[in-house]
């Protein structure tokens, strides 16, 4: 019965959290939208987030999600601003303060800075329409008011909930209008787990130069000493405008080899896979390797821009296993 308990108690939080973001939901207006164009624009100047307290804890969040989705960003201690990293905010900057209450003595000193450069913009986000905070701001964002989740209500829990909820939904706003695709999120992402999960076929792929080629008309016996290059043990066909017609393994050659008279005579495009399949270079080597699995074979072609027929590389499953990518 006691372990009962806790899990409704530890459901009702989280329903008092939800509870808090729909509200948080109800409150976004036009000002969200002038917001992330005015972050989004700004070509000249910085994104610095302030705040104090647990606001500030999540202002650090705040501006690493920025930075990770194309809006680069830096947290300012409010305390350390007024001890002289003050100067760190400089003309054309976007200063975004975050505070409940909005009347917090450490940030009283970064709004007044703020006031005095015009070429400043002073973002507010806190709660309390009469604060000084919200009057001093050029734009501001009220937050709901929400009762905090948890025994007494007492421990920031809801406020903070939709705190960081509203950081993600600007940063992934002002992302989304810049159009920051997979590619560039994959620029600030190159190591660990998370870089390999992105690695695309261009990242892993055999070059143009270092890719088998040979004419469809070739003959089989030339073109046994271009199979074996690489190790790949494929060949890509090309016609005399250098498209791609087709594709051979050395699989498909021991096949073949006792079904025809003079085989190593035979021209290539006599026993070659017609019309290959090819893959985008920006497609995901994870999901070029699901392809292979489906179709059971080991190479792809590789184009760019929709252009299918002009081959521009190779990607092969040693390659995309070789970085541990599954």
């Amino acid at each position: 019965m006691l372990d009962n308990k806790y899990i409704e108690n530890g459901k009702d939080i989280i329903q008092q959290e939800i509870n808090a973001l729909k509200k948080l939901k109800n409150s976004i207006k036009k000002t969200f939208s002038e917001i992330v164009k005015k972050i989004s624009d700004n070509k000249n100047g910085k994104l610095i987030i302030s705040g104090i307290g647990k606001s500030g804890i999540i202002g650090r969040k705040w501006a690493a999600t920025f930075s990770s989705t194309g809006t680069p960003s830096f947290f300012l201690n409010a305390s350390d601003a007024s001890h002289g990293d003050m100067g760190k905010i400089t003309s054309n900057d976007i200063v975004i303060l975050i505070s409940l209450s909005g009347n917090s003595d450490e940030l009283k000193n970064i709004i007044k800075y703020c006031s005095r450069n015009k070429n400043i913009c002073l973002i507010g986000i806190t709660s309390n329409k009469n604060s000084i905070l919200y009057k001093s701001s050029d734009l501001r964002l009220l937050l709901p008011n929400v009762k905090e989740a948890g025994p007494e209500s007492i421990v920031p829990s809801s406020s903070t909930t939709i705190q960081i909820a509203l950081g993600d939904a600007i940063a992934l706003s002002c992302m989304k209008y810049k159009k920051f695709n997979r590619v560039d999120f994959k620029k600030f992402h190159p190591s660990g787990a998370l870089g390999t999960k992105l690695k695309t076929v261009s990242d892993l792929m055999v070059s143009k130069k270092q890719t088998p080629f040979i004419k469809e008309n070739a003959n089989i016996k030339n073109s046994l000493q271009n199979l074996r290059l690489g190790g790949y043990g494929v060949l890509i066909i090309r016609n005399h405008k250098l498209e791609t017609v087709g594709i051979l393994t050395d699989g498909d050659l021991k096949r073949n080899t006792h079904k025809f008279e003079n085989f190593k005579n035979l021209k290539i495009k006599s026993i070659m896979k017609k019309n290959p399949i090819s893959v985008d270079k920006d497609m995901l080597a994870s999901q070029a390797l699901f392809i292979m699995n489906s179709k059971k074979i080991t190479s792809l072609c590789v184009h760019e821009k929709n252009k299918k027929k002009r081959t521009i590389g190779l990607i092969h499953v040693h390659n995309i296993l070789k970085a541990n990518i599954s």
